[in-house]
């Protein structure tokens, strides 16, 4: 049975100010506790119904048996699905690489379903890094790792200054814009960045002048604009 104080600590987690004291971060659902135990991170606390602990072999050392209504009290879900995990934010131990492949830089995306799904195209087509804005919505924000299904295991991200960060990378800087050449027309490079700009104002004003090569998606329709995790796609899919 849990305590007053566990739930009152779990549901804390679900502020990023006490994430980011504790270190730590919450992840639910079969899936992706299956994932984190398989991975290289570390996970703190399990909390299991006997439904998921009948159907997986948990080797943990503290796995706790807990009811439904004890997960509906410390879930961040709407339907809270069978078990929930207290892991540890791993520390970024390298730099970010841009010798090879193509990597993604993320400018103020505010939208924690759009980040998880970028994180997943990242995932989908072998790109591994992913440089955040300052402003860029947390990693760690339950949305954002719940709509990753997994892929942020597997995909790098750093939070720096990327105004900073572009002018020292020697590769293409290729930035989504209205203004731009056609994606359909540009040539795969061998190693290279794309910088995707939030979702109400673009690429901001401090990086503009560090996109060297300008792109666009050719619009047909009358559609206004894209959804930035939809863009991103589209792009990639040329790109790589």
């Amino acid at each position: 049975m849990l305590s007053k104080n566990e739930v009152k600590y779990i549901q804390s987690l679900y502020h990023k100010k006490q994430r980011q004291q504790e270190g730590l971060f919450i992840a639910e659902g079969p899936k992706l506790i299956t994932e984190l135990l398989a991975s290289d991170f570390t996970i703190k606390t399990i909390y299991a119904t006997e439904q998921f602990l009948a159907n997986n072999s948990v080797k943990h050392p503290a796995v706790t048996t807990i009811t439904e209504q004890e997960l509906e009290r410390i879930s961040n879900l709407q339907t809270p699905n069978q078990v929930l995990a207290v892991v540890q934010q791993p520390l970024p131990n390298t730099a970010p690489n841009f010798s090879s492949g193509l990597s993604l830089v993320l400018d103020g995306i505010q939208d924690p379903g759009n980040l998880g799904t970028i994180i997943r195209i990242a995932d989908w087509f072998g790109i591994t890094q992913i440089i955040c804005s300052l402003d860029t919505v947390e990693l760690y924000n339950p949305k954002v790792v719940q709509s990753t299904m997994g892929s942020f295991l597997r995909t790098k991200l750093w939070y720096q200054d990327i105004a900073t960060t572009l002018s020292l990378a020697n590769v293409p800087v290729f930035g989504a814009l209205l203004e731009g050449q056609s994606i359909y027309e540009v040539a795969k490079p061998a190693a290279g960045i794309l910088v995707i700009g939030s979702e109400g104002n673009g690429i901001s004003n401090a990086v503009l002048p560090l996109v060297s090569h300008p792109v666009t998606i050719p619009r047909i329709g009358g559609a206004e604009s894209l959804n930035a995790a939809v863009a991103t796609g589209i792009i990639v899919s040329h790109l790589i």
